[in-house]
């Protein structure tokens, strides 16, 4: 396999038609899915895979997919996206990961998104990266705080506004640390 990032317990890749399946199950997962509208189904899946392939192309980063090295198991994603919602900030690259529940607990999420932000900062001429997740998400907050973002704002998410209890987001900024890149 070809890893764009490969950390030590991490290979962090773009996306194949192989991990529809895989991916398909995390996205129907109540658990995996708790902090957003619904779970998604396989076409929805299917989508972002073609979404995630195509920013890759454009920009030589996306949500990447994410294999366990030591198993060659895709076990979610890791990584960098657009984000042009309307916001104070955007557009801007935001960092997100998705887990399976069976790898929660192990240090992945922090792991991968440390080298996204590695690899942002040495193969991109991206200065600040963004985290956004909603206010109850407090896994992601312990995540972004372990990686030193900084609260920008806490705001009413637009493309949530038909969900109340998960509208209300914190977005949260690492700036490129200076004599990097």
């Amino acid at each position: 396999m070809k890893y764009i990032i490969k950390t030590e317990r991490l290979g962090l890749r773009n996306w194949t038609n192989k991990d529809l399946l895989p991916m398909s199950a995390l996205n129907a997962d109540h658990r995996v899915m708790e902090y957003f509208p619904s779970i998604q189904n396989a076409s929805k899946t299917s989508q972002f895979i073609k979404r995630m392939q195509d920013h890759f192309n454009n920009h030589g980063y996306c949500y990447f997919a994410v294999d366990k090295l030591e198993t060659h198991e895709f076990i979610g994603f890791i990584g960098l996206c657009n984000q042009d919602f309307e916001n104070n900030y955007t557009p801007f690259v935001d960092i997100g990961w998705r887990l399976s529940t069976k790898h929660w607990g192990n240090g992945y999420a922090t792991e991968g998104a440390r080298a996204c932000l590695q690899y942002a900062w040495n193969h991109t001429d991206l200065t600040e990266i963004f985290c956004v997740f909603t206010k109850s998400n407090k896994p992601s907050e312990n995540v972004a705080t372990k990686l030193n973002f900084s609260l920008k704002e806490v705001f009413n998410h637009p493309l949530l506004s038909d969900y109340p209890t998960l509208q209300s987001c914190k977005l949260l900024s690492l700036k490129k640390p200076l004599g990097k890149g």
